[in-house]
């Protein structure tokens, strides 16, 4: 995407992939059963990177009209954010796992506009609710406004946009993975997933 266009609405057709953020180590299990919601992947064993304070708001909160929030899984447009912020110590181990975005069109689909568990976050029916995202907020540098902790909060929670998907993603919508560097590439290789892996050490942050 263009993120050079300030104050543009996110255009679907501008939407080339969504994101997927996970340890390597889950990444088999991934494409055996594929991206499972909160509810369903908590009755598996596997590595959780998630802020547990986030996912207890989380566990509190419906989509109007929808399902609660951990029975869907959730995609980010954009994975440079906030949460890979947090987990910049396990970068070496994590990857991003790039989604189609025909997964936009998947029936249930439900855009939150920023981080779904916020008090402030709108659900919107995909695909259309792309058109209610906006490029420098979703795309910006850096959240960071040292003498505005308010526009501070919001940035962090925008880059965070979601898409909710009922249930599961389907594994043969992941198209590849997105790793911090060539060792970590080395890493993921050795896991023998079959999936096309890029080190992209800006999607992380550096």
């Amino acid at each position: 995407m263009g993120r050079e266009d300030s104050n543009a609405a996110v255009k679907i057709e501008e939407v080339a992939e969504l994101y997927y953020i996970a340890p390597m180590k889950n990444v088999p299990s991934i494409l055996q059963r594929g991206i499972l919601c909160h509810n369903a992947a908590a009755k598996l064993i596997h590595d959780d990177i998630s802020m547990h304070e986030i996912q207890d708001r989380r566990a509190k909160k419906k989509v109007p009209g929808g399902l609660v929030l951990h029975d869907y899984a959730n995609l980010y447009f954009n994975a440079r954010n906030k949460m890979m912020a947090k987990r910049r110590p396990e970068h070496d181990h994590i990857c991003v796992l790039r989604i189609s975005s025909t997964a936009l069109n998947l029936s249930g689909a439900v855009i939150a506009d920023q981080n779904a568990s916020s008090d402030y976050a709108l659900f919107l029916p995909s695909p259309i609710g792309v058109q209610k995202l906006h490029m420098e907020e979703l795309f910006v540098r850096s959240w960071k406004c040292p003498n505005d902790q308010i526009r501070e909060w919001r940035l962090g929670s925008l880059v965070c946009a979601e898409l909710l998907i009922p249930h599961v993603v389907e594994s043969k919508l992941i198209l590849g993975a997105y790793v911090l560097d060539v060792a970590a590439r080395t890493r993921f290789t050795a896991l023998d997933t079959g999936l096309d892996c890029t080190a992209n050490s800006d999607i992380f942050l550096r």
